[in-house]
């Protein structure tokens, strides 16, 4: 079909087709308007290796930070940290210190599915699994352009539970590594000691001597630091007033979407019935030749 004739036909649809724009736009709107709005907790962390004493150039002969150059990905104790903040440990963590799980199966009760979902037999407990599910949808992990700091954002639509799953999270994470490097340094300690009691060269116990005492240093060094994978640049925070969705970002993407959408629609619609009616007439004619 020539563009002037499909111009001619969306003319001739102008009427019923602002109809339509009308009633998407009225639609869409409440549907953004009527939208579950969450609060966003927010804390500022930033890697422990580059923050007052280096923790882990104390526990090893160099910095496992030096030497990255352009690298800007996370590494050493501050990766292990990122990764455990959005872990199944750390999904089950906030189901048992944190109403996190009775909050998710009063939304859930709450949705207009509710009573869908009972029919079909699909109402099923919620556990840890649905909670680290929402725990990689609502929570965002970022690096701050030009710094070294990271943000910690977690959304939920009650701010003092944001703000109480954000602090777990991150005392949770904070934990592990301090555990771990604890645990390791212990388990060093006990094989060098077992291996001393039984050593008689001086020159071996000698050395024994000093890779023990670097992991009693290290033992104490993760016992007394404040930090040694995250330092919280600022004490975690919630706004006061919902920010997530953007209401007026969908908004004005959906004045801008419906009018496109319509006008989409209405000439697939003209196209297709050209076609159809041209390929009847195509048809028609060699039946017409045959009489």
């Amino acid at each position: 079909m020539p563009l002037p004739l499909l111009l001619m036909g969306l003319w001739a649809w102008r009427a019923r087709l602002a109809l339509i724009l009308l009633l998407l736009w009225v639609g869409g709107a409440a549907a953004i308007l009527l939208w579950p709005r969450g609060h966003v907790a927010r804390a500022q962390v930033a890697p422990a290796e580059t923050t007052s004493f280096a923790v882990s150039a104390l526990l090893s002969p160099q910095s496992s930070w030096q030497g990255q150059g352009l690298d800007t990905r996370p590494g050493g104790n501050f990766a292990i940290y990122l990764a455990a903040l959005r872990s199944p440990e750390a999904a089950r963590m906030l189901t048992t210190e944190t109403p996190l799980l009775q909050a998710l199966e009063r939304t859930r009760q709450d949705s207009p599915l509710a009573g869908l979902r009972a029919s079909l037999g699909l109402n099923r407990t919620l556990d840890a699994d649905d909670v680290l599910a929402w725990l990689e949808r609502y929570m965002s992990v970022s690096q701050n352009l030009g710094s070294i700091t990271w943000s910690l954002e977690l959304t939920h639509a009650d701010p003092g539970l944001a703000l109480q799953a954000l602090i777990s999270l991150h005392n949770y994470a904070e934990a592990k590594v301090r555990a771990d490097l604890a645990d390791q340094a212990a388990r060093r300690v006990a094989a060098l000691e077992a291996r001393l009691s039984g050593e008689s060269d001086i020159f071996l116990r000698n050395s024994l001597y000093d890779l023990l005492a670097q992991q009693q240093r290290a033992g104490l060094v993760v016992a007394a630091d404040e930090a040694v994978a995250a330092r919280l640049i600022a004490v975690p925070m919630v706004e006061a007033r919902p920010s997530r969705p953007n209401l007026p970002l969908l908004l004005g993407l959906w004045l801008l979407v419906a009018p496109l959408a319509v006008l989409m629609g209405a000439a697939g619609l003209i196209l297709a019935r050209s076609a159809f009616r041209d390929a009847a007439l195509v048809t028609r004619r060699p039946a017409m030749q045959g009489d």
